[in-house]
This record gives structure tokens, C-alpha cells and sequence, in this order.
């Protein structure tokens, strides 16, 4: 599973919901603060459409698994400890939290759409919390997270330098455990009009300010409105919408994805993760309560909203946010199968930008050793080892020993 993805936010938000609707897992879900106190990890999926409808054949996936035309990708989704002011110094979970989160790949920031809880992350009056501030507050303790490291190191990063070492090496291995890579630290260096400042000349606003970039570009994050079911929830993402309109802010029901999950493992409906829709299939065996509760989900919720937003975040974060394709690589051309004859048995998926030499390594790192060129299966064109793959590519890569 190479895509991870962190849950964050205040108690109380629904980010258990959101995980076992996620993952159909049972995790325990109450109003007491810290119920989750150590981070949970299960398997969900990203979801995007198979390629074998255009190659008029059937697909018998290896890594993934495709139903009605959709390939499921597992990804490793991962719910955090909420966090509390002043987490960066160590309180209450916070080193937990925060050694955690930098080994996500991407954020998903949980908040309570309805305002149904203080500022402290407690139940309260819905309409009396604020999700603007909450999401300012958890924001502010990633920031300062990333600053400490910084200034903390301000000796080490000063000798290092003085002593010939380049400033954004000696600062990207100082950030290398939490997934910040060279050109993060560049291009942080570069929006914040820093690149030519001496580092001994940076003040306590210029490291906060390149910390915020930092963390902004090494750890990508979407907001999830969540509780949108709940009256007034509405008003409250509109206000987020525009409020954070650098980010991309998703409206979810995390009740409403869990009720559909659990009512279609019993047979109950049938229903696609991510779908716009779902079928009664045995309304016998349903009570008014529940009925009512699905007619809600489908005028409610889907009607409004098209979907119950679980699935859109988790496909948002994994293909816009860390803009990932999905390619398929294939032993056999003429067949499109591996050695083992399974048909479109794999599905990668890569950061945009990536090579045909960088699947070639994902695969096997022997097989970037005499490789000629990709083939795309779709076009039957030659593709050299630097070609950029892009989204739903079909290729077989040809070497030297292959040839």
C-alpha cells in the first residue's frame, strides 16, 4: 500500500465515523475526548474506472480488484489522536500525533460542519462552535510543529552552513523524516522571498513563515465538512469554502456512508462506495426507523449533495492532492497479462511526472538495468525511458535481455 493518509483534527469531529465508514471497521466511537488514543490503521480504498471495458476483455486483478468497471486501490488510511492546543510542545498526545502524521502522505483535516463542539473539542450546543477557528487552531499547531524543528536547530544549521554546506540540504535532511524532500525546501525558499537572505539573518517571522510554506507544500491537506446531515451545517461549509479558498473543502455525512456501508455488507441495499445512488433490496426487512434514515440519506444528503463525501475525499486526496495516475504495466503485450498469465493483474499508481524508468523501478530495480523503452499497449507506440506516463496508461516495458 504506497499511499498513506492521516485523519487530523479536534475530538469530537467524526473522524472515527469517517474511518470505519472508510474502512467498515468498528472502532470505538463516543463523545469522550482521546477515545481514539493511539493511532488506528486499516485498509481503504481509492476508486477510479478500469481500463479493460476499452480493450473488450476481462480483467483478473492481482493488487486491487475491480467491480462493475471500477478498480479498487487499497490505501493505507490511518486515524490520529485529536490534538489539543499546544500539541507542538508535547501535550497530551501530541508527539504521538505528530510522529504519526509525518508518515502520511496527505491530510484529510476532519471538522464538525455543525458547530457541535467548543473550542476544546467537547459536545456542545450545535451552532454554537466554530469549524473556522478549529480548523485555524489544528493548523496552528502543524505550523509550529514544523517552526520548532527549525529553530531548534538554528546552531547546527548555522555551523553546517558557515562550513560550506548548502542551506537547503542541510534543511531538507533536518525535515527528511517527515517526508520533506529538496524542492519542497526550494520552492518554500522561493514563495517566501527568502532564497537570497543569509540564514543567519532569518528571524523568528522569517522561520515561521518558511515553516508554514513547509508544511503547506510536504504535507498536503484537504478539509472535510464534516456532519453536513446536521441542520446548519450548510451555512458553515459555505463559510469554510470561502474562508480557506486555497484549499479544497469537501462536504461529507460520515453517519450517512457508515449506514449505507453496514446496510449494504447485509444485503440490505446495493450501494457503491462513492456512488450517487443506491437500490432498496429487501425493504421488508427494514423498520420505519430505517427507512426514514435512508429516504434522509437520498433526498437529504445525496440529492443535495450528490454523494455522501467518504469515497470523494479519499479519491480527491489520492488523485488531486497527490495527483497520482493509475498505470498499468503488462508482461505480455499482445495478451495484456503478466508472466502468470493474469489479465491487467496490476494497477500502480504514480506522482504525476513519473517515468517510464520510475515504473520500471517501482516494479523491480533490476528491470531499470538494460531497459530499451515502454510500449503503450492503447496506441502501440514506442515510448522512451523518460517518457511521462500519464493517468490510465497500459504499457509493457521491453529490455535488452527481454529483446
Amino acid at each position: 500500500m504506497p499511499i498513506r493518509l492521516g485523519l487530523i483534527g479536534k475530538t469530537n469531529t467524526g473522524k472515527t465515523t469517517f474511518f470505519n465508514s472508510a474502512t467498515l471497521s468498528s472502532e470505538e466511537i463516543s463523545s469522550y475526548p482521546f477515545t481514539t488514543k493511539s493511532p488506528v490503521s486499516g485498509v481503504s480504498n481509492a476508486i477510479t474506472l478500469c481500463v479493460h471495458p476499452e480493450f473488450n476483455i476481462q480483467d483478473n486483478p492481482n493488487n486491487s480488484k475491480c467491480v462493475d468497471g471500477w478498480r479498487y486501490i487499497p490505501i493505507e488510511l490511518i486515524d490520529l489522536p485529536g490534538l489539543i492546543k499546544d500539541a507542538w510542545k508535547g501535550k497530551g498526545l501530541g508527539n504521538q500525533f505528530l510522529s504519526i502524521a509525518a508518515q502520511s502522505d496527505a491530510l484529510l483535516h476532519v471538522v464538525d460542519a455543525s458547530g457541535g463542539i467548543d473550542s476544546t473539542g467537547k459536545i456542545s450546543e450545535v451552532g454554537t462552535g466554530d469549524p473556522i477557528s478549529d480548523f485555524a487552531d489544528i493548523e496552528e499547531e502543524l505550523i509550529m510543529w514544523y517552526h520548532k524543528i527549525l529553530e531548534g536547530n538554528r546552531e547546527k544549521i548555522s555551523k553546517l552552513v558557515n562550513s560550506g554546506s548548502e542551506f537547503v540540504d542541510v534543511v531538507t535532511d533536518l525535515y527528511r523524516g517527515i517526508g520533506v524532500n529538496k524542492s519542497h525546501v526550494k520552492d518554500s525558499l522561493v514563495a517566501t522571498g527568502l532564497e537570497e537572505k543569509n540564514f543567519d539573518d532569518f528571524d523568528m517571522t522569517d522561520t515561521k513563515i518558511f515553516a508554514s510554506y513547509l508544511r503547506k507544500i510536504s504535507k498536503p491537506t484537504l478539509i472535510v465538512a464534516n456532519k453536513i446531515d446536521v441542520e446548519g451545517a450548510d451555512a458553515n461549509f459555505v463559510r469554510l469554502r470561502e474562508r480557506y479558498n486555497d484549499s479544497i473543502v469537501i462536504p461529507v455525512s460520515g453517519d450517512s456512508e457508515f449506514s449505507l456501508r453496514r446496510a449494504e455488507q447485509k444485503g440490505l441495499i446495493k450501494y457503491s462506495p462513492g456512488s450517487e445512488q443506491f437500490e432498496i433490496l429487501k425493504p421488508d426487512e427494514l423498520n420505519e426507523k430505517q427507512i426514514n434514515a435512508l429516504n434522509f440519506i437520498k433526498k437529504g444528503i445525496m440529492g443535495e449533495y450528490m454523494r455522501t463525501g467518504v469515497q470523494f475525499a479519499i479519491n480527491v486526496a489520492v488523485f488531486k492532492l497527490l495527483k497520482m495516475n493509475s498505470i498499468y504495466p503488462v508482461a505480455d503485450e499482445t495478451k495484456l497479462t503478466d508472466k502468470k498469465g493474469r489479465i491487467l493483474p496490476d494497477l500502480i499508481l504514480l506522482k504525476d511526472g513519473a517515468t517510464i524508468n520510475d515504473l520500471a523501478k517501482e516494479i523491480h530495480t533490476d528491470l531499470t538495468k538494460g531497459l530499451l523503452y515502454g510500449k503503450d499497449l492503447r496506441y502501440n507506440l514506442r515510448l522512451p525511458v523518460d517518457y511521462q506516463l500519464r493517468d490510465r496508461d497500459v504499457v509493457s516495458l521491453v529490455s535488452a535481455a527481454k529483446k
